[in-house]
């Protein structure tokens, strides 16, 4: 089997200016995917543990994985909009990426703001050319969570795997199944596990790698 390559990392051009991205890619690439980090304001990156978890995990199903940076982090130029200009960008990396890898299947992953963000991703291509493939959704960002911050997410298509901690001291499980009931969108729970999934990442790539369906 061929080694995978080593992480780059790359300045893409943005709708506000340079979006930052680290880009992890299979030796054979069968799929885009891109992964988004959990809220700016309150310490989210890249590199963050479990969207680092996320984008190697589908690199090992076979996606070329590309991780921005939201706006201000990093060297990604712009202001935090609350999730509508990072809707935006991630449209922006979308659209290099099938510009580099071709219209192959496209995944979307996204652990707790950037999972509410990758929801309103998916919505706005849900009806045009690039409809999202798969998603995972991890520690999901909706309704009421602690900063007295509050999220509209997004309702999702079937197939979407959502995986949450059931002991989320940042977004309650009571949240996320709340969300989840009208649209009958079952909820993968990891006992135990905090927002974080401090000591249980090795859990969120087992179960990806159970459920995720062949490309």
């Amino acid at each position: 089997m061929s080694k995978p390559r080593p992480t780059e990392s790359a300045l893409l051009n943005g709708p506000d200016g340079s979006i930052d991205v680290l880009i992890d890619a299979p030796a054979e690439v069968r799929g885009i995917a891109v992964v988004a980090h959990p809220h700016p304001l309150f310490g989210g990156a890249n590199t963050n543990k479990v969207a680092h978890t996320l984008a190697r995990c589908l690199r090992s199903l076979g996606y070329a994985t590309v991780r921005p940076n939201f706006r201000g982090v990093g060297k990604s130029e712009g202001e935090h909009d609350h999730g509508v200009a990072e809707t935006e960008d991630m449209l922006a990396v979308i659209a290099w990426a099938h510009s580099r890898w071709g219209m192959l299947p496209l995944a979307l992953a996204g652990f707790s703001f950037g999972g509410f963000v990758q929801t309103r991703v998916a919505a706005r291509l849900a009806d045009g050319v690039t409809p999202v493939q798969r998603m995972v959704l991890v520690g999901l960002a909706t309704g009421e969570v602690t900063g007295a911050r509050r999220y509209t997410t997004e309702p999702v298509a079937k197939g979407t795997l959502v995986i949450h901690g059931e002991q989320d001291e940042t977004v309650a499980l009571t949240n996320v199944l709340d969300w989840a009931r009208p649209q009958n969108q079952p909820v993968v729970v990891v006992p135990g596990a905090d927002h974080f999934f401090h000591g249980r990442l090795h859990t969120i790539s087992e179960i990806i790698t159970e459920r995720w369906p062949a490309l």
